[in-house]
Parts: structure tokens; sequence; C-alpha cells
């Protein structure tokens, strides 16, 4: 069993080599660990800084192309190297590494292919008050956008499968959090989430410039990855208040077109059709939204399995060079 921790890193010189000193080198259950640095396209030492401290492998952005597609880049590479399972951290040393142990067992006992660590947010003291409501209302917004009870979705701490990680595809260029548990739970892929520490904050958070902006930005991913995975239940609900509001008002013009005739409500006639159609064109843009859903689900399996035979010949080519040096390493034994 092959553990691959993988960092996403941007500008983290003077942080990830705390973050690197704290990791596991050994873990029950697992015989081989190994860990993977996403530079994402860092202007100072933070290459330098993982090269020295031995990092097995580095994947290289030459420009900022954000945490999402950074984090992508890392299962690639991580895939690519025969992980079974991937455990994602933070260059900061935001999490405390002795809970991979923890965070890896629902994995390793059978019980899930994805375990996001649940930060203790209402202890956690560098969490402004505002913040902590905020977290929570996010992640209670992707528990209903995902159908999965993660009460800390923005925790970037978490640990998946090999197959799990081969169903992922995030598309915002934001962030991966919030949209791999709605594709986790629309995918049917098993989830759960365990209690994980923090360790105190070193630099405040690069990923916003300010919590308005995080909030906005969240908003738009939650929204976005419902309306991608749940098209007709979102216009359905999208549709109700016109059509409703539009009958509503076309009663009323009835009632006066039976007790007086109606004159002067006309304006009530047309605002009640226009209402009406524009629920019933929402609905429609339903219907079709969920057509090219069960498109994007034929193309998420369509590539999860080029997924598997790229990956699984990477694994046969290293499998027979591997082979290819034990047969020489004993034919160089038995000549001498």
């Amino acid at each position: 069993m092959k553990l691959i921790i993988q960092i996403p890193c941007y500008n983290e010189a003077d942080t990830l080599e705390m973050a690197l000193n704290d990791l596991p080198t050994e873990l029950e259950g697992i015989d081989e660990i190994e860990y993977l640095i996403i530079n994402d396209g860092s202007r100072d030492m933070t290459e330098e800084v993982a090269r020295q401290w031995g990092v097995h492998h580095i994947v290289n952005f030459s420009q900022n192309k954000g945490l999402a597609r950074g984090f992508m880049a890392g299962l690639d590479g991580c895939l690519r190297n025969g992980a079974d399972i991937i455990v994602n951290t933070d260059a900061d040393n935001q999490y405390n590494a002795e809970d991979i142990q923890a965070l890896i067992q629902p994995i390793l006992d059978g019980e899930a292919d994805m375990v996001i660590g649940a930060r203790p947010i209402d202890e956690t003291e560098h969490f402004s008050k505002l913040k902590k409501i905020l977290q929570h209302f996010g992640s209670w917004a992707v528990r209903r956008a995902s159908n999965t009870n993660i009460p800390d979705a923005p925790s970037g701490f978490r640990a998946m499968t090999r197959e799990a990680a081969m169903h992922i595809n995030v598309v915002n260029d934001y962030t991966y959090t919030l949209e791999t548990i709605v594709q986790a739970g629309r995918e049917k892929i098993a989830i759960t989430s365990v209690p994980i520490r923090t360790n105190p904050e070193l630099r405040p958070s690069r990923l916003f410039r300010g919590m308005w902006s995080y909030v906005k930005k969240s908003i738009v991913i939650i929204l976005r990855a419902y309306m991608m995975y749940k098209p007709l239940k979102c216009f359905t609900y999208l549709s109700v208040p016109p059509v409703a509001v539009g009958l509503a008002i076309g009663m009323r013009f009835l009632y006066f077109l039976v007790t007086d005739g109606g004159g002067g409500h006309i304006q009530s006639l047309i605002l009640a059709c226009t209402l009406i159609i524009i629920g019933f064109l929402t609905f429609m843009i339903g219907l079709v939204s969920d057509l090219m859903a069960s498109n994007r689900r034929i193309l998420t399996d369509t590539q999860y399995h080029v997924r598997r035979m790229e990956y699984e010949a990477i694994e046969e080519r290293l499998r027979l060079e591997q082979e290819r040096v034990e047969l020489t390493e004993g034919a160089i034994k038995r000549s001498v």
C-alpha cells in the first residue's frame, strides 16, 4: 500500500520545511510513503527548499494557475507514481500531520473512498466570529448541495483512494474543496469526515484577499456546482416563483373579469402571461441542462476509463523496468 502526500505551494519557502518536517515517515497499514510538491509558479525558493529536503516528486508550473488546477495536477502526479492513497495538506503547516493516520484509517478499513479532516472551527482562536459563522454556513450549503454530512467543507486536509481520485474533475479555477465534495456526493463516492487538530496560524491565507471576497467566490462555486450536478432540481425551484406569481395575478384578472368585465386590468393579464412564460422557459432550461448533465456523466465515465488505462499502462511499464533492473542485477551477481 503506497501513500503519497501532496502539498500545493505558492511562495511557501518560509513554512514549507516546517510542514515537511512534521510529515510522518511511517504509518500503520502503509508500506511506502512518498511526498509530492505542486510548485504553482512560486517566485521564491520553494522549489529549492523542497529539493534540498528530499521531496520525491515535484510538479512545476511556470506561472501561478490557482489552487484548483494545482490540486488536480497533484492528483495526476500521484496517480502516475502509483499512489494507492493520496493525502492533501497545506504548506503553511495549518493541519496537524499526526492526524494523517486518523485521516486514512476509514480508507484502510474499507469504510470510505474520500475522507475530509474536520477542523475544530469553534475552538480555533485565529478564526474571527464572522469567519466561524460563514464556515458553518458554507459547510451547511455544501451538505445541502451534495447530500453528504461533511461538517467542514472548506478543509483542505483530506485523503482519497486511487479510484476516487480518478473520478475527480474540478472545473473551477478558484478552489477544489467545495466542488469535490459536491461531485463526490453526486457520483456516489463513499465520503466521510474525521476530527483533526490544527496548528497555530503562521501567516494569513493567500486564497482570498478578504472575507467577503471568499464568501462571494464560495457562493458562486456552490451554485455553479449545484446547477452542474442537479440542474433539473435547481431550475425547477427557480421556475416556481414566477409561475406562482403569474397564476396568482391571472386568478386576480379572472376575478375582475367575472365581476366587472375585466376592464382596466389588461396589464395584469399581460404580466401574468409574461411571468408564466418566464417560469416555463426556466423549467425548459432545466430539462435541457439535465440532458447535458446526462452527457456529462457519460463523458466523466469515459474520462475515468481513459485515466485508468493510462495509469495502468504507466504502472505496467514501471513494473517491467523494475523487473529488468532486478534481472540485470541478478546476472551481474551471478557473473561475479
